[in-house]
């Protein structure tokens, strides 16, 4: 079956639901997502939106607060855009129904509570209590459902671009999609597709990320052509709780930032011995910290405390960490939270401009699929979601221009009729273990060379085995999923071997020092082929290839 949609959206995060709002302007909009409509990265982020509200903080001293924490890699322009336009996109969403936490003696116009957290010089957190990303994803799901020009498509999962090639030039004409329920495989066409399929996190053992952040768009992307960056740094949320009966459950950076301290079991202090910002340290510091505190002490965990901050702040403040916390017998207004690091977000991914366009022809990314520039080699903490807006208006913006020239092609039809043979779910399961595994065990906060090599041995073997089956086997949400994490993983570990230096949140005890001369560049990657002459306008800084894979 063939869909004729103007503007195929991939991922209902943030960053699509703004995309797809602002699309169904000017064209008709299928929304397709693997879930549910509300599952998504967006939905368990807990901190906020970074944005300049405050009439004390200013444009200039966020920028530099994301330069510095970037180390060297962010993409000044991008930055500057993120900065300036977030104000905006903050009183926008406003507009849309979200319920920001308000302050009534706040001295900001908007009478919003500021909080703040690591690498912050300043109050600027805009947040809904400690849910700010599910009270987001409401209002943005309301407004979708209302929209008659927009169609949703639930538990659908992407299998592949659909790519026309003209010449050396590549379009994208749109995506298949499996129906996980029916099995039924949709060629969706369209003059526009965007790309906001969300993280890549369950490619770790251990993940803040929920089941669907499996690096779908970023290997559907590879494998389409396109050039994907800076794929090494992965960032690992310093804080989760350590707990059995609440799995990687993530303790937002606002703790610190309202006054949490970070200690050993003995009620020592650490962080002052590796940043002079102490608990409010950017996040790369604070997750090496921890990592080289516990592989000291042999440990299993370090603490956060909270626990001289008045209950009812906290209760106020923090209701969604206090009642979980509570729910597993650990009553955070007297109790330490057990806290180790996990895998969290990847500040690489699809190359784009500053108005979300890919490599690809009509293709555009937006939200943490993308690598717009603005997060260098370490995210300073709530510029995800500012990202996430911002960048999806500017992507709305630039298709409105273009979708009425575009004339839609030919597709063909996906060949079902290839992929009947039974495929074993328990096969599956042992090869997302074993891939996973490998992983966190070999490519997690401290990596070295002989670890990376011994990750990409594992993952080529699982990637092998994941191609196999998709070849011939009956499609499946577990095998396509298995596919695209083999080939995102792959591709974090040759970005991680191709940079021979110690860089935020890429850190190789083979090159603990930071090279400027050699490596103050992004990290690039294309299929079968040189990075294209186009990308040296897409990016602010200069780029080297890792070629082919």
């Amino acid at each position: 079956m063939i869909i004729d949609v103007d503007v195929l959206v991939l991922g209902s995060g943030i960053a699509g639901l703004s995309f797809a709002l602002r699309a169904a302007q000017y064209g008709r909009v299928a929304l397709v997502t693997k879930k549910r409509d509300t599952e998504s990265n967006t939905n368990y982020a807990q901190g906020g939106v970074a944005a300049v509200i405050d009439p004390d903080d200013s444009f200039e001293a966020h920028i530099r607060d994301t330069l510095t924490t970037g180390v060297g890699l962010c993409h000044e322009d991008a930055v500057e855009i993120l900065v300036r336009e977030g104000p905006d996109r903050v009183r926008e969403l406003i507009e849309l129904g979200v319920r920001f936490t308000r302050n009534s003696k706040a001295k900001n116009p908007l009478h919003l509570h500021l909080g703040r957290e690591g690498g912050h010089s300043a109050r600027r957190i805009v947040h809904a209590a400690d849910l700010t990303g599910r009270e987001i994803e409401r209002a943005l799901v309301a407004q979708v459902k209302a929209n008659h020009d927009i169609r949703l498509f639930e538990h659908d999962h992407a299998i592949d671009l659909i790519i026309e090639r003209v010449n050396e030039k590549k379009i994208c004409r749109g995506a298949y999609v499996l129906d996980s329920e029916t099995g039924d495989v949709t060629a969706f066409r369209a003059k526009v597709t965007m790309l906001a399929t969300g993280g890549l996190g369950r490619v770790y053992l251990h993940t803040t990320n929920p089941e669907i952040a499996t690096g779908d768009g970023v290997a559907m992307a590879y494998r389409a052509g396109a050039v994907i960056a800076n794929m090494e740094f992965i960032q690992f949320h310093p804080t989760t709780l350590y707990h059995p009966g609440a799995r990687s459950f993530l303790i937002s950076e606002a703790v610190r930032g309202e006054g949490g301290i970070l200690r050993l079991s003995t009620g020592e202090t650490f962080m002052e011995k590796y940043h002079e910002m102490g608990n409010l340290a950017p996040r790369d510091v604070v997750a090496r910290a921890i990592d080289a505190e516990l592989k000291k002490s042999g440990e299993e965990c370090v603490y956060l405390d909270v626990t001289h901050l008045p209950p009812d702040f906290i209760k106020e403040h923090f209701p969604h960490i206090y009642e979980t916390c509570l729910s597993v017998g650990i009553d955070i207004t007297k109790d330490w939270i057990p806290i180790v690091p996990a895998a969290h977000y990847a500040c690489g991914g699809v190359l784009t401009d500053t108005e979300g366009r890919t490599t690809i022809a009509n293709l555009y990314a937006c939200g943490e699929v993308a690598c717009t520039g603005v997060h260098g080699a370490n995210r300073l903490a709530s510029n995800s979601l500012l990202e996430a807006i911002v960048f999806a208006r500017r992507a709305a913006l630039d298709a409105e221009k273009s979708i009425h020239s575009v004339v839609p092609d030919e597709v063909q039809e996906f060949p079902i009729e290839n992929h009947t043979l039974p495929v074993s779910e328990d096969e599956l399961d042992e090869l997302t273990l074993t891939l996973r595994t490998a992983m966190w065990k070999y490519v997690g906060i401290v990596r070295s060379n002989e670890r990376l090599q011994k990750a990409l041995s594992v993952i080529r073997e699982v990637k092998e085995r994941a191609e196999r089956l998709y070849e011939r086997g009956r499609l499946s949400p577990k095998l396509l999923e298995l596919r695209n994490m083999a080939q995102t993983a792959e591709l974090i570990v040759l970005s991680a071997l191709w940079r021979k230096e110690s860089r935020g949140l890429h850190y190789n005890l083979d090159y603990p020092e930071t090279d400027d001369v050699n490596f103050k560049r992004d990290t690039l990657l294309v299929r079968n082929g040189p990075v294209p002459e186009q990308v040296s306008a897409l990016s602010a800084s200069e780029q080297f290839s890792v070629g082919s894979s």
